[in-house]
């Protein structure tokens, strides 16, 4: 059984772990789960993903319990069909989905995954960022994966759902060296039908445009602009605005997460800042895209420019090449490079 050490970093590295034991089918055991976090241990979306990774395996797991600093899954064989998680709070949707969606490197038969819990939530990727930044992006090196929104969940009820149908992918590699120019924003405001009174959707919407082709941001020209707003229902009050950026060759997402208190104007003007920070590294994909392609730079090969190597990007390469992957990380004079198994490095 591999040992892992789950002390240096989050989530991610679970998920990473109980994506690559299910492709590989090698048993691992994680110890210090999230232990220098001040909520050390496994919470909800966490165990979600455990579940969901587990039935789709028929996999042995012990220590999945709320807290537990220490996890081993034993997996068997992989199947296809229909898969159910309930985070049971607000905790992310989309976290859970990154745990399942590899899967399609191994999978036989198409996987339909139904989760429940938070659509739009902080600290975690947003379900139209999943759906519109990362899932294209993964499209391109052969993913077979498309999802829905079936009701948005905000913080604190939740209650949200989110549909992923995963088919037998095969994979061809990264290409992702440079970017190219910035060929069309797609601006994406979401608020509930109880903030449409005070204009909440069409202020997200409108605060970003101007703010992607004003003189002191990205200085856009608007054609390049594709806006919209829309109001849904929803358990608990909330609005998320979500940037999109497509590239010659990249693609990157950018969040701006309503707060009460918290002028429209500002969160939109939030994620404007982002992107505009993004277009100055010349990366093809932003840094929250950067950590999360780690697991696919094993999985595909090929090479990814990313702004930066983080910390969350590092510690989840080293739990990659546990398993077997000869994923490696450079530094050079424009920033950072990741390298798949079998890439061919300049010289």
């Amino acid at each position: 059984m591999l040992e892992l050490d789950g002390s240096d970093g989050g989530g991610q590295l679970l998920r990473t772990a109980l994506s690559l034991s299910a492709v590989t089918g090698r048993p691992f055991r994680m110890e210090n789960v999230r232990t220098r976090r001040s909520d050390a241990g496994l919470k909800p979306q966490h165990l979600a993903a455990v579940d969901a990774v587990s039935d789709a395996t028929n996999a042995t797991v012990e220590g999945a319990e709320l807290g537990s600093e220490t996890l081993s899954v034993s997996p068997e064989r992989l199947r296809g069909g229909d898969l159910y998680a309930d985070v049971e709070t607000a905790g992310s949707v989309t976290l859970v989905c990154d745990a399942v969606l590899p899967l399609a490197a191994a999978v036989d038969e198409t996987l339909s995954l139904t989760v429940t819990g938070g659509t739009d939530v902080e600290w975690s990727p947003s379900a139209d960022y999943f759906r519109r930044a990362k899932l294209p992006l993964l499209r391109r090196v052969g993913l077979d994966a498309d999802a829905e929104v079936r009701r948005r969940g905000f913080y604190p009820a939740g209650d949200g759902r989110l549909a992923v149908e995963i088919g037998p992918s095969t994979f061809t590699p990264f290409e992702l060296a440079s970017r190219g120019p910035v060929r069309r924003v797609a601006v994406n405001a979401v608020a509930t039908e109880s903030l449409s009174d005070a204009d909440v959707g069409e202020r997200l919407r409108d605060a970003a445009v101007e703010g992607l082709t004003a003189a002191s941001g990205p200085r856009l020209d608007e054609s390049l602009v594709d806006a919209t707003a829309e109001y849904v229902s929803a358990s608990s009050p909330g609005a998320i605005v979500t940037l999109v950026a497509e590239c010659e060759r990249g693609r990157a997402g950018f969040v701006g997460l309503g707060r009460r208190g918290v002028p429209a104007e500002r969160v939109a003007g939030d994620a404007v800042d982002s992107l505009a920070s993004w277009v100055a590294t010349g990366a093809p994909v932003d840094a929250r895209m950067g950590d999360q392609l780690a697991v696919w730079a094993a999985l595909a090969g090929g090479e990814v420019r990313v702004p930066s190597i983080t910390d969350h990007l590092r510690t989840n390469v080293e739990v990659i090449r546990a398993f077997g992957y000869d994923v490696s990380l450079e530094t050079d004079a424009d920033g950072a490079v990741m390298f798949g198994p079998e890439t061919d490095r300049p010289t």
